[in-house]
């Protein structure tokens, strides 16, 4: 699930060096000695696979702290690790950040424990998101394939039959939704880099390429500049809300009363949609990305994460195996009833999956298409390590664009761009 407060300026004691994190080789957990594990976690959903699995393995019992959420939590594990104490035993991180971790040591290799077996049990995607440099530093636990939530009502009303299926009728129904005055748009952004990242993800763009401690960026692929160029024409031309903000008190009212056509966001939304815009209940549909060609289905993610074990976590393998159960095992079902959006392929292809309706979708069966954009998102997307400070200050520099009109989005992304190399060449790694 992604969270979409901006980041705070990362701090220097989430700096990353390129020095091993603390170590410990963890206990055996063999035996019926208790055991007591500590899994940092702001998905709530995990704590519903503890009481099946403590039934299951009497002598481990499991604590699930909420450490903070994203830049919260990783600053206090940087500080656990630092200080060599209060390290948990498994810990929650977005896709993005597990290279910040892997890299310098601060994660474990899951490789020890035979976790290729279950790479074929995950969208291809998923099992990407948390291998680096050809290993695997987490198990997948919840996805955002990137869809599209339309409201049905509002596109009726500016005479469209459907939602758009490519990005050229997108543009065009854009301009129809416009016309209906007001406040009625296709869509609102204020910025939204996840959004962005996604668009050019789905077009081909593959801005970062990570090897080891090298990271080359390029914004200046045929694929992200024709998304960036897309994206850019839809500003230039005012057929979107650049005035409301997602997760505000005005993006539920827009949403609720049908002002706001579209969301393109990831799957998650299913779960928080209805509570955010009960007012539209019944209106609302969900549908893959527009593509690029007709007949395409080619996707992008827009948000997820998995857990990992620390270098310094002190039960490995008891770690390992509620890991294991809460994101691959038994404590999968329990997640799924609670509302996790996972990236196993058996519970995205379950008759319950594919056969539910949902009352709020006017009653659409919203899993068989959360499902195929899960299986279409386009392989071979990277982060780079420092991605956490990097969308900070992405943030810094979009917002004075949004606020002013001055500017475009190539020329922030090649600010950007020359701010990333010299923060990154800063922490040591080599960055061009």
């Amino acid at each position: 699930m992604r969270l979409r407060k901006q980041a705070k300026l990362l701090s220097a004691a989430l700096g990353l060096t390129l020095v091993l994190g603390a170590c410990s080789s963890g206990s055996s957990d063999s035996g019926d000695k208790q055991v007591k594990l500590t899994v940092w976690s702001w998905d709530d959903t995990v704590a519903k696979a503890v009481p099946g699995f403590e039934a299951a393995n009497p002598n481990i019992k499991v604590k699930v702290v909420n450490a903070g959420s994203s830049f919260d939590e990783y600053t206090a594990l940087d500080n656990a690790i630092q200080a060599g104490s209060g390290v948990p035993d498994l810990a929650m991180f977005e896709y993005f950040a597990v290279p910040y971790f892997a890299i310098p040591g601060k994660l474990d290799n899951l490789g020890e424990f035979g976790v290729d077996k279950l790479k074929k049990d995950y969208v291809d995607a998923a099992w990407n998101d948390v291998t680096v440099d050809g290993k695997v530093y987490a198990l997948p636990s919840d996805y955002g394939p990137s869809v599209m939530f339309y409201n049905q009502a509002t596109l009726k009303k500016a005479g469209l039959k459907e939602a758009p299926a490519t990005w050229d009728e997108y543009y065009q129904d854009a301009k129809k939704v416009r016309a209906l005055g007001g406040d009625h748009y296709i869509a609102q952004d204020t910025g939204d880099l996840f959004f962005l990242l996604s668009l050019i993800w789905q077009a081909g763009g593959r801005p970062f390429k990570v090897n080891g401690t090298k990271v080359h960026i390029d914004f200046s692929e045929p694929g992200t500049t024709k998304a960036v160029a897309f994206w850019q024409k839809m500003l230039d031309e005012h057929l979107l809300n650049t005035k409301v903000t997602a997760w505000s008190d005005d993006w539920n009212r827009t949403l609720n009363d049908g002002t706001l056509a579209s969301q393109i966001m990831g799957g998650w939304l299913t779960a928080s949609l209805p509570q955010r815009a009960p007012k539209a209940a019944g209106d609302f549909r969900v549908a893959l990305m527009p593509q690029w060609q007709k007949g395409d289905k080619v996707g992008a993610e827009n948000g997820g994460s998995g857990f990992g074990i620390p270098a310094a976590a002190p039960h490995k393998d008891a770690a390992f195996k509620f890991l294991e159960y809460f994101t691959h095992g038994g404590g999968l079902s329990p997640r799924v009833d609670a509302g996790a959006f996972v990236p196993n392929t058996s519970v995205l292809a379950s008759t319950d999956s594919q056969s539910k309706v949902n009352k709020y979708f006017g009653d659409q069966k919203v899993g068989p298409v959360l499902a195929e954009a899960s299986k279409s998102v386009a392989r071979g997307w990277q982060f780079p390590p420092f991605f956490e400070w990097a969308r900070s200050t992405y943030g810094d520099l979009v917002s004075k664009y949004y606020t002013t009109g001055k500017g475009s989005l190539a020329g922030i992304l090649e600010e950007w761009k020359q701010r990333m190399i010299k923060y990154g060449n800063e922490q040591g790694f080599e960055v061009d």
